[in-house]
């Protein structure tokens, strides 16, 4: 038996399979009845029938009568103002109740017209190699990111740095070999270019980074996302929201036309770049609930793919409470987040690099 593992969202080399079951049987598996049984089991039916209804027309009326003298013992011991008041409490809690369900209802589809345009899809090329010979290794990687602050992105550390966690670029740097990021551009929703990114801040504890965006005014005028104050707490409703397999995602979604002529194109920034043309870069939203809790990590049954690794994570009010990260495989409820509270240090970090380098 497969042992489990933790994978990451973002390495476009290693996507998720997924293989329906089967939940039928045939036809033909299933037993096969003579039909003198069920003769003999409707005549034993028609003679139980009127036995049976006169049983229940008995319960039935016992109960009614035992409805209507309770009811008349409640009226006549029970004052009447104790009845209003416990009747007001519970309508109060029975209507927020309904306003909480309708505000899980409503979330997804709240975060994605609000936010949308500020969370953005990131494709880049990597390579790891040696000093004057063609690169061993040479990949692309695809992820989401969000706007946390004017000019930053917030991401998982793996799309910043491809290399980080991988087991293949690992063992080439430990050789001696050297990554180089030949490319790293963010596509916003809205936006008809992509918009080069450069590594801000990178956690050395968790899988975050903070990238900083290239200056021009149509990023100036993104909104950044809300950052949760409070930590959440399990059994809570989750969206995430990102680009759960990267360009095949978007491609799969768009018109027909497009479709066609982009569905078995290799060249992913090609198609991104028409794409963002054509104003067709748009995240999706997925829901669940927060199973867990633990340090920074947050553990929730929403389905991901790769792809969506950077992408926000939303709590039932609207706020980002973390960051996308990882699934274990083989388990649909074991998606993992790293928490916000880990983020914030380092937009901080990131902010005071940038000041600095100003002046």
């Amino acid at each position: 038996m497969p042992t489990s593992t933790f994978r990451t969202l973002g390495n476009s080399r290693a996507p998720r399979e997924h293989r329906p079951r089967q939940n039928c049987l045939a036809e033909d598996a299933l037993p096969q009845y003579s039909n003198n049984i069920p003769m003999i089991e409707s005549e034993i039916r028609v003679q139980e029938e009127p036995v049976c209804d006169a049983w229940q027309g008995t319960i039935q009326a016992i109960l009614g009568i035992f409805v209507l003298v309770t009811v008349a013992l409640v009226a006549h011991y029970y004052p009447s103002s104790n009845r209003s008041t416990e009747l007001e409490t519970e309508v109060q809690s029975l209507r927020y109740e309904v306003q909480q369900l309708k505000q899980e209802e409503t979330m997804p589809a709240l975060v994605l017209d609000r936010y949308r345009d500020s969370i953005c899809y990131i494709f880049g090329v990597y390579q790891v190699g040696f000093d004057g010979r063609a690169p061993e290794l040479r990949a692309r990687v695809s992820g989401s990111g969000f706007v946390v602050a004017s000019g930053f992105l917030a991401t998982n550390r793996h799309v910043a740095e491809p290399w980080f966690q991988d087991p293949d670029s690992a063992v080439l740097i430990r050789k001696g070999a050297k990554p180089h990021l030949e490319k790293l551009l963010a596509y916003f929703p809205g936006l008809p270019l992509p918009i080069n990114v450069t590594a801000a801040a990178l956690s050395a504890e968790g899988d975050l980074a903070v990238l900083h965006i290239e200056d021009s005014q149509a990023v100036r005028q993104l909104r950044p996302l809300p950052l949760a104050e409070n930590p959440p707490n399990p059994g809570e409703l989750v969206s995430v929201v990102g680009y759960p397999m990267g360009i095949l995602g978007m491609v799969a979604k768009s018109p027909p036309a497009i479709y066609d002529r982009l569905a078995y194109r290799r060249d992913d920034q090609g198609a991104a770049s028409e794409l963002a043309a054509l104003s067709l870069i748009r995240p999706s939203a997925t829901c669940g609930h927060l199973g867990d809790v633990v340090g920074d990590k947050l553990i929730y049954d929403a389905p991901t793919a790769h792809g969506a690794s950077g992408g926000p994570v939303f709590d039932s009010h609207g706020e980002v409470i973390g960051i996308n990260a990882a699934y274990l495989d083989g388990f649909s409820g074991g998606t993992l987040g790293v928490s916000v509270r880990a983020l914030k240090p380092l937009i901080k970090s990131a902010e005071t690099i940038a000041k600095s380098n100003s002046k």
